[in-house]
């Protein structure tokens, strides 16, 4: 039996209406008794509270029927603002939003070095900025998230990023150091994951999102909440062994899945093929477009691997819903079909296979929301 004084009672009951508030955009005081099961007298003295505080505002809607006109309560957007960072190998991705979860403002800048000190004093510099920004409100920047393509436990320590080749950093307390705002670490495909409930599949409690970028990672939501395991490293499968004599990967093993299914492959493979010095990805779309031979060849080579590391994935996690963040895929027709050919066991079963709309910006986003959750202390957020 779960009991509590009068304080923890009240504490639960503000974030029952808060995240009401959040799921509805716009709801009365009359609606949140209703669907919270709440008294109304309760409902009064949370939402005055509420509003003493600045986080929720009043607007009264305008209609055409006789009587009073109803007033409408919403998460102020503007009481505070959330800064999600994706630090990826040569660039990193600013993203602001409002309370609301609403985009104010984004930039991509180019990361043209990999010495951990160098960085850090890069992140310093910009999270200053956006706090120097955003001081003029009542909460200002409240939080920032950074996601970060490799390891970090549940401590949010870095314990190994491949690319960059960092071991054992601890990000988070080096830029509180020089920072007076609340930092978190969180890996970039759990952000991924969390950023496509809370846009995309709300009603989805068990979903497993692949990310397939310079390199491939899995966040896991089951029964709602994500799953990082032990010590927070779940979902590295970019690591699990599909070639146990293939290629050696900068992670000590031989035959990883993501020196085949990942971005960097392709390209690989592709320059190899055309003899070419450079490829990005509009080079790879015109290939395609003009259906040259080499470039669909690899793609399907591409699409195979992918359906081996999925068959696997599906098989240990039985999801609802398997989502694919993968700028390539998206330039292949029919690629989630090809896929699902693939996919013959008897035994790999799964709802609904499909690509992310989310691109590049789910990390981003899945790093907003988390802050505004964490920020507004409620057990979920859900923007649509």
């Amino acid at each position: 039996m779960v009991t509590g004084d009068g304080a923890y009672i009240k504490k639960l009951n503000r974030r029952i209406i808060l995240q009401k508030i959040i799921e509805r955009g716009f709801v009365s005081r009359a609606e949140l008794a209703k669907i919270t099961g709440l008294n109304k007298a309760t409902v009064s003295v949370q939402v005055s509270d509420l509003l003493n505080e600045n986080l929720v505002k009043e607007t009264q809607l305008e209609h055409h029927s006789v009587g009073r006109r109803p007033i409408m309560l919403s998460v102020n957007g503007r009481a505070g603002y959330v800064l999600g960072i994706d630090l990826d190998y040569k660039e990193i991705i600013y993203r602001i939003s409002s309370l609301q979860g609403n985009l104010i403002e984004t930039k991509t800048a180019e990361l043209d070095t990999e010495r951990y000190e160098e960085v850090v004093d890069i992140l310093i510099a910009e999270i200053k900025q956006y706090k120097d920004d955003y001081a003029d409100c009542t909460y200002g920047l409240v939080q920032t998230i950074i996601g970060v393509h490799g390891t970090v436990n549940n401590n949010e320590q870095i314990q190994f990023i491949p690319r960059l080749q960092w071991t054992d950093k601890n990000l988070k307390a080096d830029i509180e150091r020089a920072i007076d705002i609340t930092v978190s670490i969180e890996n970039t495909a759990n952000l991924s994951v969390y950023a496509e409930r809370v846009y995309q599949y709300p009603e989805s409690d068990n979903l497993l999102g692949i990310v397939l970028s310079s390199g491939i990672g899995a966040g896991i939501i089951s029964d709602g909440s994500l799953t990082k395991g032990h010590d927070g490293y779940a979902g590295e499968i970019g690591h699990m062994i599909i070639s146990p004599y293939g290629n050696k990967c900068s992670c000590g093993n031989h035959g990883c899945w993501e020196l085949y299914a990942a971005e960097p492959a392709v390209y690989h493979m592709l320059m190899k093929k055309l003899d070419r010095q450079y490829l990005n990805y509009a080079d790879i779309k015109k290939l395609l477009a003009a259906n040259d031979l080499t470039t669909k060849q690899i793609m399907k080579n591409f699409i195979h691997y992918v359906s081996i590391g999925l068959n696997n994935m599906i098989n240990s996690y039985n999801p609802e819903k398997l989502i694919i963040n993968s700028e390539l895929l998206k330039l292949y027709p029919n690629a989630i079909k090809e896929i699902e050919q693939s996919l013959r066991s008897s035994v790999s079963i799964y709802q609904k296979i499909v690509l992310s709309n989310l691109g590049k910006d789910a990390s981003v986003l899945g790093a907003c929301s988390l802050a505004i959750q964490n920020f507004l202390d409620v057990s979920e957020v859900i923007f649509q």
